[in-house]
């Protein structure tokens, strides 16, 4: 098994201190990056989406709110903060129509991709060619918390059994086919048998459900792939403290998180609380091998 990785946060060079657009969901991602970015002296402006964003992390630093679906006041407090990157992190939960209230910015790309994308892969899509047609240049949070990214190995002191890895094997397998039919990036499998997969509720609630359906025996696993056909700037599976807790409170016994692609959100404390918990969190290939 290789070793614990060692994980850090390298400052940007100089030439990478282009003024940030954070657009900010849910979460603990969107005070990552704001940290990230006042470490490495970046300058910084935050659209916090109403509804989603927290606004403790919004202490002294410049931003402004508007709701989902003002997507043309959104473009134009960015325009006028002379924002160039543009970084889209936090969990959004899916709304309804009706919710979004689109104004007609927001409506006319509605009308590009169809009704039936809102609030898939394809709607994301359809979102990162609409800013780069504004102008801005669309990035990845792994380009700004590249420290964050999960690597192949464990993370920790906990190892995988053999019954573990064939569960984190076939979880990984049974997470593509479904990102492939842009259903979600998580799936539980306990001793071969898939007990839960996410979809709109999120990875919380999914762990949440699966205390009741483990089984007797090892416990089972939770599993989090990128969705094959995703783009990467956008959506990536993340895994925090909060969710080595509920991992453990379901019964579980580890996480495995594809390496490259995956976020790990406190590093640390991940650890650490694995630890404690008595889990393990590893990095995997996209075929769910360490």
């Amino acid at each position: 098994m290789p070793p614990d990785p060692g994980y850090s946060d390298p400052l940007p060079a100089a030439a990478d201190l282009r003024k940030l657009g954070l657009i900010a969901g849910g979460g603990e991602l969107p005070a990552r990056v704001i940290a990230a970015c006042r470490e490495a002296g970046r300058p910084l402006f935050v659209l916090a989406l109403e509804g989603f964003t927290n606004p403790d992390c919004l202490a002294e630093v410049d931003h402004a709110w508007i709701r989902l679906g003002a997507a043309g006041e959104g473009f134009r407090h960015l325009h006028a903060h002379n924002v160039q990157d543009i970084v889209m992190v936090g969990p959004v939960r899916r709304p309804s129509l009706a919710d979004l209230r689109p104004d007609w910015r927001a409506t006319r790309l509605f009308a590009k991709v169809g009704l039936k994308a809102l609030g898939d892969d394809g709607l994301l899509r359809a979102v990162i060619a609409e800013v780069e047609q504004e102008g801005f240049r669309v990035i990845g949070v792994d380009q700004i918390l590249g420290g964050h990214v999960a690597r192949r190995g464990t993370l920790g002191s906990v190892q995988p059994d053999d019954q573990a890895l064939a569960d984190l094997a076939h979880g990984a397998a049974v997470a593509r086919a479904l990102g492939q039919l842009d259903v979600g990036q998580g799936v539980v499998v306990q001793q071969g048998i898939v007990l839960a997969a996410e979809a709109v509720e999120g990875t919380d609630a999914m762990l949440s459900r699966c205390a009741g359906l483990r089984r007797e025996g090892p416990g089972g696993v939770l599993v989090k792939m990128c969705k094959p056909q995703q783009d990467r700037r956008a959506d990536l599976p993340t895994v925090g403290p909060v969710t080595v807790m509920r991992a453990a409170e379901a019964g579980l016994r580890g996480i495995g998180v594809q390496a490259g692609a995956a976020v790990l959100v406190d590093v640390a404390e991940i650890r650490r609380q694995a630890d404690a918990l008595g889990l393990f969190v590893i990095g995997l290939t996209e075929e769910g091998t360490p």
